[in-house]
């Protein structure tokens, strides 16, 4: 049985989560964020993501994807599938996918649950996030937060949640 599985996600009102093998903008509280939520459970990541990282994340089972077969990743299990990492899961579900955008559109038939930091504006980028559909996803919560002077772009933290299929 498959492990029950969210996507968790910055993204800009383009779509544009990287760029480079960086996010475009620095917001500590959505990492502050992104480590509550994920802290404890596994996350799965594409190749790129991975070596878009310092090091593997404490306190979670680290799963990569690649398709490179001699690929390495010390302090993380490597398989060749989004079907293989999660049947590989370790920890308590929710499993989350932390990207790519290649990775994201593999998973988006399979989440239930999506965790959006919904960053204002437009960014250039290399990396994009799918549209969810709202036909197929309905918005649970919001926190919305402004800029204020240090500098902060205005940011919500989004929950959406897949919607019951029509039978």
């Amino acid at each position: 049985m498959r492990p029950a599985l969210a996507l968790i996600v910055a993204v800009a009102a383009n779509g544009v989560i990287g760029r480079d093998g960086k996010l475009p903008w620095d917001l500590p509280a959505d990492l502050r964020h992104f480590r509550a939520l994920t802290t404890g459970h596994s996350i799965i990541m594409g190749r790129r993501t991975w070596q878009s990282l310092p090091r593997a994340l404490p306190d979670r089972q680290n799963i990569v994807v690649s398709r490179q077969s001699d690929f390495i990743a010390a302090g993380a299990l490597v398989v060749r599938s989004l079907n293989d990492a999660l049947g590989a899961v370790d920890r308590p579900a929710p499993a989350f996918c932390i990207g790519g955008g290649e990775l994201y559109r593999a998973a988006l038939p399979l989440a239930r649950i999506a965790y959006v930091t919904e960053v204002t504006g437009d960014y250039s980028g290399d990396a994009f996030f799918p549209k969810l559909d709202a036909a197929h996803w309905r918005e649970a919560s919001r926190e919305s937060h402004v800029a204020d002077e240090t500098g902060v772009i205005d940011y919500a933290f989004v929950t959406y949640e897949r919607r019951a299929a029509a039978y």
